[in-house]
């Protein structure tokens, strides 16, 4: 589902060039943290595998998901290899549940919150390297290689789904490299879905019976997703931004 463009943001020739020194810096640079275990490139194989003819999303059921449920938390820790320590300031925010009440009527909800993958992301926009980007699949990522730690994409993003790497990371995955330094997110579990799989905590919350997340391609108007979103309502966090998430709400 093509959901409505929005203008085209033009980059100022001085952004450009600096851009461009840090991708050419990039360009040699090859970090290897573990055996197995190298940061993402720059333009190799993140985005190489992407469909321009697809638009990954979400679909979140927020009366399926329970306040004491945090399996997609612990599905996604377990994926990609990050772990709480206590400290909300300097916590991974990878994926995070919230629990919401409404003011007048009591009403309480619980949802995840995570990358909202927008298709104009504010992280992007903001990045003086590149390396923030967006796949032509929808999918935000971060180039490890080029992140220099500035953390302009965490002040940007709205949904505090950023997070920095403060200490020397260990027993990393493979599928998903991290390097003190950095910053990071919810990735969309992009190794999974490049070989036609599910996000880990999607996958985890059908196991549950909860069922509260769906994900599939938005541009496909026979999918499920989309099929859902055309025929019940759904709305997407800070819709007045206009960013256009990727992650939509049903039933909030």
């Amino acid at each position: 589902m093509k959901l409505p463009a929005l203008n085209n943001k033009s980059e100022r020739p001085a952004e450009l060039n600096r851009r461009e020194f840090f991708k050419s810096g990039a360009a040699v640079a090859s970090v290897t943290l573990a055996p197995g275990v190298t940061l993402m490139a720059f333009g190799g194989e993140a985005s190489a595998n992407a469909d321009p003819g697809k638009r990954w999303g979400m679909l979140i059921d927020v009366n399926k998901c329970s306040t004491d449920c945090n399996a997609c938390v612990t599905a996604c820790s377990e994926e990609n290899g990050w772990k709480l320590d206590g400290n909300p300031e300097t916590d991974p925010q990878w994926i995070r549940k919230i629990d919401l009440k409404h003011k007048e009527t009591g009403r309480e909800a619980s949802l995840p919150m995570m990358c909202q993958h927008c298709e104009e992301p504010p992280c992007v926009d903001v990045c003086p390297t590149g390396a923030s980007f967006k796949r032509v699949d929808g999918i935000v990522l971060v180039d490890k290689h080029i992140c220099i730690g500035c953390r302009y994409c965490m002040m940007a993003c709205p949904f505090k789904a950023r997070s920095f790497v403060h200490e020397a990371v260990e027993d990393q995955k493979s599928n998903a490299p991290r390097g003190k330094g950095t910053v990071e997110s919810c990735t969309l579990c992009v190794h999974r879905v490049d070989k036609g799989g599910t996000p880990a905590c999607v996958e985890s919350c059908s196991a549950t019976g909860n069922g509260a997340m769906m994900f599939g391609d938005l541009n496909d108007p026979n999918s499920e997703i989309a099929q859902a979103l055309k025929n019940y309502p759904s709305m997407g966090l800070r819709d007045d931004l206009r960013v256009n998430p990727g992650i939509r709400y049903t039933n909030l």
